[in-house]
């Protein structure tokens, strides 16, 4: 099973609201030959780290199952590629975005080699903004380092900034 996570903070010129590019993104994703099987409804969540202002926008995210022959590394470069023909351009970490596109999980796959790929995604775990989404598509999955299910995984969740359905 390979998972991805989706979020956006910031109106496309070319698509809109975070939700439409969102929608673009896994539009393209298919025109570029990879199968979406299934997506998660979509979530707001608070902004994790802001880049000076209190005014950054709150994130739309998703998760999505992709069906694929391509390996890990390829897939990231295919959603890196997604991000550019979207608009997305990365001057400095963590700062919002007209969209982002995380490899999550690849199977059972386990790889560290950072920068370049690391999986499964190094924070998700803690994250409910991927956690609850997660679980709306694929319940009972478990994290391929720790064994624990998505469920168990939002259940150790502390309990404020959870990402809320929209």
């Amino acid at each position: 099973m390979i998972l991805i996570g989706l979020g956006a903070n910031l109106p496309s010129p070319l698509h809109g609201s975070p939700k439409e590019t969102l929608g673009a993104a896994l539009g393209l994703i298919e025109d570029m030959g990879v199968r979406v099987l299934a997506r998660s409804r979509w979530y707001s969540s608070a902004p994790e780290t802001t880049t000076g202002g209190v005014d950054d926008a709150w994130y739309t995210n998703g998760v999505a199952v992709l069906e694929t022959d391509l390996e890990a590394v390829a897939i990231l470069d295919l959603l890196m590629e997604v991000e550019r023909r979207l608009g997305r351009v990365r001057v400095v970490k963590n700062e919002s975005r007209v969209v982002d596109l995380d490899l999550l999980a690849h199977g059972d796959l386990v790889v560290d080699r950072p920068p370049k790929i690391v999986i499964p995604h190094p924070r998700m775990h803690r994250r409910s903004f991927v956690l609850l989404p997660l679980a709306e598509v694929a319940p009972g999955w478990k994290h391929p380092k720790t064994g624990a299910t998505v469920e168990e995984l939002i259940a150790a969740l502390p309990s404020g900034g959870l990402a809320t359905k929209m």
